[in-house]
């Protein structure tokens, strides 16, 4: 098999990055954008030992489940590399990934139906894209698949159009006023990312200039001009001056409005901060987090840690149903904006506190405090063994999960069967429509 070389090809699976895939002569061929089913004339573009990659070039048989999408370019980025997809299929794509990954570790548990999401288009509440200069002008999208080169974008599908809205003005303000886009290769130029995030509840919006130098000329003029944009009730810059993949820099600087905006999860409002992690999709975080406190059973006498608290969403949405809560949190400012939330709502059985919840947790134990549950919602790369083993001391009678990568949450939980913790079910939860990611929530209970 050679790059370049045509050849007619039969889907029989989707690998989980939901490319078709094919085995044909002791090769796993991966198709981006076919379907099991289909029959297609496919071009080569890479060849390795054991796989390939490749491209259709023709459809010859369609599946019954594909969507017809007009701009395909969502595909190809993988900014919704799902979209072809009929829903419903999304939503028994993702149930089986997490099959897949149970029996793989050998776990005969059940998984139910995935949670649909109340918005399938549309439903991000932020956006982080990045800015760079295309055929001489400075252009806003989203890299192609396994690259870096921008395909210009005004429409990103699933985000919220208002927010659209405001990326596209913003751009064109930076146009005007003749700010250069970031050359990534030479580490030169002004504005390397744009992020502009949504409240649901009241359209208030922020706009955050993700810079490589922390002022230059013209900023307060650009400041101004985006503050006037309809919605927009703040302007940040970040400063990241690094040469380095990672989007935000450490520091943010207010150019203009107010330092957050707010949003609310049920009826609990939360001030949001340029670097405060919020759950993206605004109608659907609900749905989730009332998913886990109804698996945890949750009593007006119970204690409960929120480890990787935030700024408080699940500690702050728990409260009202049990006895006390008590946060963990390692980032200092998201604590403070833990308390401020408290505050906001008039929670005062909820506290939050900075620190490793790994070293915390045990020596509150020691102190005397009893703690019935403990709520996990760990970043992608899952658990640390020193966080598994210290929530075990800890010795709460339940620990319920909430995960955004299934692969790093099976392979925790077969850490806790193995100290004394099992569970019977997941419920995948489609947080995030037409992309293979998906939310999982499961309650571990001590054997």
């Amino acid at each position: 098999m050679q790059k370049n070389q045509l050849v007619k090809l039969e889907i029989t699976d989707l690998s989980y990055e939901a490319m078709g895939v094919v085995h044909l002569d002791g090769m796993t061929i991966f198709v981006n954008n076919a379907l099991p089913g289909e029959v297609v004339e496919a071009k080569i573009l890479k060849v390795k030992k054991s796989f390939a990659f490749a491209k259709i070039e023709k459809l010859i048989k369609q599946s019954p489940d594909r969507v017809t999408i007009k701009l395909n370019q969502w595909v190809q980025t993988g900014l919704a590399s799902l979209a072809h997809i009929k829903y419903d299929k999304q939503l028994d794509f993702k149930r089986q990934q997490v099959i897949n990954l149970l029996e793989k570790a050998h776990l005969n548990k059940k998984v139910n139906a995935t949670v649909a999401s109340p918005e399938e288009t549309g439903y991000r509440n932020k956006a982080q894209v990045p800015v760079r200069k295309v055929k001489g002008q400075l252009e806003i999208g989203f890299f192609r698949k396994h690259s870096h080169d921008l395909v210009p974008m005004e429409n990103f599908f699933t985000t919220d159009p208002e927010i659209d809205r405001v990326l596209v003005a913003t751009r064109d303000i930076l146009r005007k006023n003749h700010i250069p886009a970031y050359d990534e290769v030479k580490n030169k130029g002004e504005v390397r990312y744009l992020e502009v995030r949504r409240s649901k509840a009241n359209g208030e919006m922020m706009v955050i200039l993700v810079c490589l130098h922390k002022d230059f000329p013209q900023l307060a003029k650009v400041a101004d001009e985006i503050s006037q944009i309809s919605d927009v009730v703040s302007v940040i810059l970040n400063h990241n001056p690094k040469k380095t993949n990672v989007i935000l820099g450490k520091h943010d600087y207010l150019l203009s409005g107010n330092p957050q905006i707010e949003d609310k999860i049920g009826d609990v409002c939360f001030k949001i901060s340029a670097q405060s992690f919020f759950q993206i999709n605004s109608l659907q975080t609900p749905r989730l987090y009332n998913l886990a406190i109804e698996k945890a059973g949750l009593t007006s006498d119970d204690t409960v840690i929120d480890a990787y608290s935030g700024i408080g969403t699940i500690g702050l949405s728990v409260a009202k149903h049990v006895k006390s809560v008590r946060g963990v949190e390692i980032v200092k400012p998201a604590v403070q904006d833990a308390k401020e939330n408290a505050l906001l709502n008039g929670i005062e059985n909820a506290d939050y506190v900075c620190g490793k919840a790994e070293e915390l947790m045990p020596s509150w134990v020691s102190e005397g405090m009893k703690a019935d549950v403990i709520f996990v919602d760990p970043p992608r790369k899952g658990l640390t063994l020193e966080f598994i083993e210290a929530s075990v001391k800890t010795n709460p009678q339940k620990i319920v999960y909430i995960s955004c990568n299934p692969a790093t949450m099976v392979r925790d939980l077969t850490m806790y069967q193995d100290l004394g913790y099992d569970f019977e079910e997941i419920t995948p939860v489609d947080m995030f429509p037409q992309t293979p990611h998906v939310e999982c929530v499961t309650v571990l209970e001590k054997k």
